[in-house]
């Protein structure tokens, strides 16, 4: 610890053994009193925390642990449903008839009756807002014959959207040891459901509607708080316990957020209000280049051109701790001469983003244009060049 202590107060002759001890303690406390710039703990058996443009995890639990998903796994059911509405298989129009199965249904019900046709519009709200299990079937049926064909589509059609720990066995998320899920896979569903039906999303949003003269609020309580929230959807079964699916954006910046076993509705409301500000508050989105982007110039050995840019082919955001930013070192990788010929997007170089409390990026740049070798003169020129002046460069650095 002696390092810590001003070089000027050692040197001092009155710097007696109590003083440096003193010393030396102090700096013992602030090491104790030191904790991490970043840390947060839930009572969630299963949680994650993304950012949804990057992809970045924010905070995760168990995240990779098959779950009851409960009603969370609605979302799948709907996600069904927007496909076949943006593909022109569906019109909100449409209406399903309502079967016995449906009807009897129990837990959290719409109130449809049996019997009736009910629009696809109403099934989605009945769904989204009322968590129906009733709306489920109906959809299920309507759309694939029955419930146990429209689960294995899900399964299907989930395996393509990249939810690989996934298993559907119902419509309605109804409490069964083979009907499992994870969060991540929450997460990846919930980010798929935003961007691939801005048209619809604003369902997950609604706070209430009302059905055969019954009117229900939606169960989503970020729905409710000031917080950027705009859905997605809450589960409960006793295998489960209390989960919820949440997406909210502030200042164009969205999170989302999958909570699962939680012991009441009340620390349901609570853990997820407060994960998500902790987000918000400790982390941020930094946007470092756009797609295109000359990021260096890399000299050429026996090319027609002297340099060739190197250059980044995606847009480049980062979400890191704001208190990482300021220490954020951004640079390149690469052996440089670079032998020609070189072909125009031909990977050359590494862009490496390092800060404190940030896992290491290594992002390839690419050539920026082709650069051709030269004929065998050339090369013979350009080799006697750089030994005549590379090596008096070199005599002159030595100097």
């Amino acid at each position: 610890m002696w390092n810590d202590v001003p070089s000027a107060a050692l040197k001092t002759p009155s710097m007696t053994y109590p003083r440096m001890f003193a010393y030396a303690l102090f700096g013992v406390l602030l090491c104790l009193d030191a904790k991490p710039a970043i840390a947060i703990e839930t009572q969630a058996k299963q949680a994650i925390l993304v950012d949804f443009e990057t992809g970045a995890v924010l905070f995760e639990k168990n995240a990779d642990e098959s779950m009851a998903p409960s009603s969370m796994s609605k979302l799948m059911t709907i996600y069904m449903v927007f496909e076949r509405l943006r593909d022109g298989r569906l019109s909100l129009e449409d209406k399903l008839s309502v079967s016995t199965k449906a009807w009897r249904k129990g837990g959290s019900k719409m109130f449809v009756k049996e019997g009736d046709r009910v629009s696809i519009e109403d099934l989605i709200r009945g769904v989204v807002v009322q968590s129906g299990n009733d709306a489920c079937i109906v959809i299920a049926e309507g759309l694939s014959g029955d419930e146990e064909t429209f689960a294995q589509e899900m399964t299907e059609r989930g395996r393509e959207l990249g939810l690989e720990n996934s298993v559907f066995k119902n419509a309605t998320g109804w409490p069964d040891l083979g009907h499992t899920m994870t969060s991540r896979d929450l997460t990846i569903l919930a980010k798929r459901t935003v961007q691939d039906f801005p048209e619809f999303f604003h369902y997950y949003s609604e706070k209430n509607f009302t059905y055969n003269g019954i009117r229900q609020g939606n169960r989503n309580p970020l729905l409710y708080k000031n917080v950027g929230a705009d859905g997605l959807k809450t589960g409960h079964t006793e295998l489960g316990g209390f989960g919820l699916v949440a997406s909210a954006e502030r200042g164009g910046r969205r999170l989302l957020l999958v909570l699962n076993g939680l012991p009441s509705i009340k620390a349901r409301s609570k853990e997820s209000e407060r994960l998500l500000e902790w987000g918000f508050r400790e982390f941020n989105n930094y946007r470092l280049y756009l797609a295109g982007d000359t990021v260096a110039q890399a000299a050429v050995w026996l090319g027609d051109a002297e340099e060739v840019p190197l250059v980044i082919e995606n847009d480049l955001v980062i979400t890191m701790p704001k208190k990482s930013r300021r220490k954020m070192k951004v640079s390149t990788r690469f052996e440089e001469p670079i032998s020609a010929p070189i072909r125009a997007g031909q990977e050359s170089a590494l862009l490496v983003v390092s800060a404190p409390g940030f896992e290491t990026l290594e992002i390839p740049l690419v050539a920026g244009e082709g650069v051709g070798r030269l004929g065998a003169l050339g090369r013979v020129v350009s080799a006697l060049n750089y030994l005549i002046w590379g090596s008096l460069n070199e005599l002159k650095e030595q100097q």
